[in-house]
This record gives structure tokens, sequence and C-alpha cells, in this order.
């Protein structure tokens, strides 16, 4: 007897061990990250806090990562800036996504001089150099856009800016990867019989493609969410990212790169994380397209 589809996802994801590992690695840190606020509190944290009596202080009980320059709790920073750094990764992903989906399935799905006008844009966009026009974009002064001065002056306005930049750059591999799959899902069947029982362009697309698309979305979107927790943290070293006095594992490594030679733990915490987040986001990744894989998953019992 056959097991269900999900079964035979979840069989296979589980013999994937890296993306098991990856999976629990990001869950652990999502939790710690997205319950700074108790965290911090419950271990009388503080890394805002300056007190320079007790600058660059050793490991211990009172501080268990020690102190930086300014005698701030290093933990409490590293917790808070993951949580702002898997924030801007998991929303710039989604939204990506979002936009990705939406423009490659109506191009993949009507076609002709609508798809040729879409690709050739979504070619453009990729021709740009990536780094380049996220610096250009990270730098644009808000105040200057006719922005209401409450969010341009917000702490949080780099954090928005730079998720909503992230975004409208990095929709392009999803739009290329659901056009492809919408051209195929367009010839079959059951899309040719929803058309001959008068559905419309909207429905067929909503109701009976995209569903079809969950899969694929969802591994692009998961590889996606490392490169741009990657791209966050280089703007934040460059200083056009997350500004302070919001923290993020990026702007943690640009504060500690003057004091590599003084305290090079300084440097060494913010960036094991961004590496560990990274390499655990590209192998979950690497994992569901695995386990996903429609190819291999009727060849399971």
């Amino acid at each position: 007897m056959t097991a269900p589809p999900s079964q035979l996802i979840w069989k296979r994801f589980c013999q994937h061990r890296l993306a098991v590992v990856s999976a629990a690695t990001l869950i652990l840190l999502i939790f710690i990250s997205g319950g700074a606020p108790l965290w911090v509190s419950a271990f009388d944290l503080d890394g805002q806090t300056v007190d320079l009596f007790n600058r660059f202080q050793p490991v211990s009980a009172a501080h268990p990562l020690g102190t930086d320059e300014l005698g701030r709790d290093v933990l409490a920073r590293l917790i808070k800036g993951g949580r702002v750094s898997l924030f801007v990764g998991l929303t710039a992903a989604l939204f990506a996504s979002v936009i990705g989906t939406t423009i490659g399935l109506m191009s993949g799905y009507f076609g002709g001089r609508i798809d040729m006008v879409i690709m050739r844009f979504t070619d453009g966009v990729i021709s740009l150099p990536l780094l380049p026009l996220l610096i250009v974009l990270a730098a644009i002064d808000l105040s200057k856009l006719g922005l209401p001065d409450t969010i341009t002056n917000s702490e949080n306005a780099s954090l928005y800016r730079i998720s909503i930049i992230v975004a409208l750059a990095g929709w392009t591999t999803v739009a290329r990867l659901v056009r492809a799959e919408t051209l195929a899902l367009r010839e079959r069947t059951f899309v040719k019989a929803a058309q001959a029982q008068g559905a419309t362009s909207g429905r067929i697309m909503r109701v009976h493609i995209l569903p079809n698309l969950a899969a694929s979305i969802i591994v692009a979107t998961t590889l996606s969410a490392g490169n741009i927790i990657l791209l966050e943290s280089v703007l934040s070293f460059l200083g056009l990212g997350i500004q302070p006095p919001v923290t993020s594992w990026g702007n943690l490594l640009t504060n500690a790169q003057e004091l590599i030679w003084d305290s090079p733990r300084l440097a060494f915490y913010p960036g094991a994380l961004i590496f560990l987040t990274v390499i655990a986001f590209n192998f979950l990744g690497d994992g569901l397209r695995d386990a996903i894989d429609p190819k291999t998953l009727t060849s399971d019992k």
C-alpha cells in the first residue's frame, strides 16, 4: 500500500540529516531571538546600558559572553541582533516570494507579449549589479521622499527600509521558477478542463495552478532567506543597513572591526551566528527540495 504524499515527504526529509539538524537549529534561533525581551529580563541583562567601568569583561555568571567596549552585555546584544536579522531575512524572503510568484504566475499563464515584456524586465533586474544597487538604494535619504517625519525619524525606519529594498531586488529567482512551472502546468488536462467549464483566468491561476507551485515556492523562499540575511549583514557592516540603536548581527560586526585585535570575540560571535544561520537555511532548502521532488515521491513506499 502506497503511503500518502505527506508521509513520503516527511520520511524523505528525515533521511536528510543535515536538513533536520538545520531545521532544529533555526527553530532554536528563532525561539531564542523571538523571546528576546523575556530572556534578557530573566537573566537581568541589558544590551543597551553603557557601563564604562565594566568594559571588556570576561565570561562570568553575570555576563555569560562578557561585555563589549562600552560595558554592554554581549549575549543580550546577540539575542536582540538575532531578532532583527532573522526578522529581515524571513519577512523580506516572504515579500520577495509574493512578488515573484505573482509576476511569474501571470507571465507563465498568459504567455505571448505579456510573458515577453515581463521576462525582459526580469532579465533587466537580474543584470543589475546587486550589491552596488542595494548600496545606492540604502543610501537614499527617506526625508527627501516626502514621507512623514514619524516614519523617517523612527528607530525602526532602517529596519523596514532594508526589508523592502532587499525584497524588491530578490524576487527574480522565484519569478523565473514559477513562470517555468506555470508554462508546463497550463497545458495539463485539469487546466484545460477548467477552461472548458468557463473558469476565469484568475480562478484557474488561484485554484488550479498555484497549489501545484507551493512546494517549489517554499523551497525557493527557504533558500533565499539565508541570502537575504547575508545581504543585510553586508549592508549593515558597510554602515548602510540597520542603524543604531537598533541592533543586528551586521552592525555588531561593524562595531567590532576596530577592536578585532583587542577583543576578537566581539567579531567572532555575530560572524559565527551569521555563518550558522545562512548554512542552516541552505541545508534546509536542499532537504526540502529533495523531499518534495515529485519525481521521487512515487518510488517510496
